[in-house]
């Protein structure tokens, strides 16, 4: 069978047809943190860098990432600071026996996603850990889908592994983070003629559907 016709208006058809929704489309991105450390020439204190960079590369860049807001806990008296400039690096010093504390990074999204932040904290021991893991990728996207599905005004994120480096000393997560969700609502448009309208935030904007002119090209009559 060979069907003519625009693909919004057989799709939506075909949908209404069979009192079927169309499942939103979930965006999930990935990056990494990096936290590494170093004693102080002294030994009385620690300098330590945390990175948030692309998977593919400290030197990638994280076109989504528009700038990280970050925070320590309440027992630490750290300065809060907003990072703008890629790539994303946090440098402190701390003295060499403090307890281990939190750093809240706050990720405000690029305009082109519908969530506009997510937010994770980075546990910060100097005494790093032997301990790795790394999960079931599969399982914690689908997760995050679902989450995102039911709750889709906020970013979320989940840690799917983590790495320990000895040599220098860091330790290093990889995020998955939901950034984007489109949402097709059969019930906005005229499905009548073909309208199947997509509620998202694009780069632009609201992205609606394609529409064809009503214009036509006027006949031409022995060459006129």
């Amino acid at each position: 069978m060979l069907i003519h016709g625009l693909v919004d208006k057989v799709i939506a058809g075909v949908m209404e047809f069979l009192s079927l929704r169309i499942p939103p489309f979930i965006r999930i991105d990935l990056l990494q943190t990096i936290f590494t450390q170093a004693l102080s020439l002294d030994k009385k204190y620690v300098n330590w860098t945390l990175t948030v960079a692309s998977v593919h590369g400290s030197r990638a860049p994280l076109p989504f990432i528009k700038s990280v807001e970050v925070s320590f806990s309440e027992c630490q008296n750290m300065k809060a600071t907003v990072l703008h400039k890629q790539p994303l690096q946090l440098k402190r010093r701390t003295v060499k026996n403090a307890n281990p504390f939190n750093v809240k990074l706050k990720l405000n999204f690029s305009d082109g996603c519908k969530c506009s932040s997510a937010e994770i904290k980075i546990p910060v021991d100097f005494k790093i850990s032997s301990h790795v893991f790394k999960d079931d990728k599969d399982s914690i996207l689908q997760n995050l889908r679902e989450s995102a599905i039911v709750d889709p005004h906020c970013g979320q994120a989940a840690v799917i592994e983590k790495k320990v480096i000895m040599v220098p000393k860091s330790e290093i997560m990889v995020h998955a983070i939901v950034t984007n969700i489109v949402k097709f609502d059969r019930n906005c448009g005229d499905l009548s003629n073909g309208s199947l309208k997509r509620k998202c935030v694009g780069f632009n904007g609201i992205i609606p559907s394609r529409k064809r002119s009503n214009g036509r090209k006027p006949r031409v009559l022995n060459g006129r």
